[in-house]
């Protein structure tokens, strides 16, 4: 037995020599850094940021080099970092309404005040593989102009005003924490979004779409999208003040759904909510349609037995990297569970061939 577990750490050590060299690529090839990374792969960087609830490019771009492009990796590279990090306190609420947009559009008001903003976008792309790249054309450079300082109010704010969409009055209350507590059901809406937001993209965007599909039956407008960075504020008890302490990009989307009353309330839009760091605009789509899909009850409605609302199936299987945990330990040696279960159905098979064989014929073998 020793000699096996020897045999194993020298197996074990050489796959991960080969794992660091097949991570570093050809070597005739310049090698790939983190910050190139960072810069040109953005979308990748700021999924794993988002699924794994820390805000740092620079780490998410290292994780992603040493994952080779595996995201769901990358992202457990970040969760396990993040629980080395110490907690200094939390921030207050950051204010979307004081964004420096890059990015605003809405489906529903084409003259929304503030106007919209496209921003670097794949729309109104023609979908076509750009050669010029493969032969290292660079791209012209765009011209900037520094984000607008004013404040530009949320769309959903000018129906809400109207009273023609049901209303989501600030709560004082101190959200749980995911990151650090367990994750118990029911849970109220703060906590489904903090568990939607560093969900698998992938997961929720399924999810997404069968509502659109007709599952739930939660047609929805894109309210508004927005991209774009916002301060992130602290109170600091010795000032007796908040000071901001450093900027984060955000995705946030609004979504403008069914509209819903009764006889004591006229009928109103309902809303969904979702946001994420950095430019993840599908995932905060996403996560607004699946927000509202979970919201049937305490929005008065039925249950219909669409996947999107069952909260526990959605909460439970949404965390990509519980879901790799679980689904990849059956490649991890399971001999002595086998070897039961392998000795169990040839008994069973024995068992079924002595009980189907004739009457006597088990003592005119035995004679």
């Amino acid at each position: 037995m020793y000699v096996a577990v020897k045999g194993g750490e020298r197996a074990i050590a050489a796959a991960h020599r080969w794992l660091a060299d097949e991570t570093r690529g050809p070597r005739a090839e310049p090698r790939l850094s983190a910050a190139q990374i960072e810069g040109q792969l953005a979308i990748a960087t700021a999924r794993v940021m988002a699924e794994g609830s820390l805000y740092d490019p620079e780490l998410a771009a290292l994780a992603i080099q040493q994952s080779r492009g595996d995201l769901i990796e990358a992202i457990f590279l970040i969760r396990a970092y993040r629980t080395t990090l110490p907690r200094f306190g939390s921030s207050t609420p950051i204010e979307t309404a004081e964004m420096a947009v890059c990015r605003r559009i809405s489906a529903t008001f084409k003259d929304v005040p503030g106007g919209q903003i496209l921003g670097p976008t794949f729309d109104y792309t023609h979908r076509l593989l750009d050669f010029a790249a493969m032969a290292n054309g660079d791209a012209p450079e765009a011209a900037r102009v520094e984000a607008d300082p004013a404040t530009i109010p949320h769309v959903l704010d000018f129906l809400n005003k109207d009273g023609i969409i049901q209303d989501e009055p600030r709560e004082e209350t101190t959200p749980p924490d995911l990151t650090r507590a367990p994750l118990e059901l029911p849970a109220n809406r703060a906590l489904r979004l903090q568990a939607l937001a560093r969900a698998d993209e992938g997961f929720i965007l399924g999810l997404a779409y069968s509502t659109q599909r007709g599952y739930a039956r939660n047609h929805a407008f894109v309210g508004e999208l927005r991209i774009g960075e916002v301060a992130v504020s602290m109170e600091i008890p010795e000032l007796g003040f908040a000071i901001d302490f450093g900027r984060i990009e955000v995705t946030e989307c609004e979504t403008v759904n069914q509209f819903g009353g009764s006889k004591k309330e006229p009928p109103q839009f309902t809303r969904g909510y979702g946001l994420s760091f950095g430019q993840t605009e599908r995932k905060a789509i996403s996560i607004a349609l699946v927000d509202r899909a979970l919201r049937w009850e305490e929005l008065g409605e039925d249950f219909a037995g669409a996947p999107a609302q069952d909260e526990e199936f959605v909460l439970s299987h949404c965390d990509n990297v519980q879901a790799t945990g679980f689904l990849e330990h059956i490649k991890l040696p399971h001999y002595v569970d086998f070897q039961s279960e392998l000795e169990l159905i040839r008994r069973l098979r024995r068992e079924a061939l002595e009980a189907a064989a004739p009457a006597g014929a088990t003592e005119n073998e035995d004679a």
